[in-house]
């Protein structure tokens, strides 16, 4: 693996082929997180409150669907 800095906005990350594509793209979508989050100032509790609103949401739809 080589990590460089190509300049002061980018840095590249070259991998051998042999790497698990799956296990790489879960990274490849942290690092987008990081990227996408880097200047938020919300707080990690509103985002669980409103992960746990969604989550609970979805699953008052979709309950039957599951459960019989």
């Amino acid at each position: 693996m080589i990590v460089e800095r190509t300049n002061e906005d980018l840095i590249t990350i070259t991998v051998s082929s042999t790497v698990d594509v799956y296990g790489l793209q879960r990274l490849i979508d942290y690092v987008k997180y990081l990227e996408a989050t880097s200047k938020s100032k919300v707080k990690q509790v509103d985002i669980d409150k409103l992960a746990d609103e969604i989550n609970n949401n979805w699953w008052e739809k979709n309950r039957n669907r599951f459960i019989k």
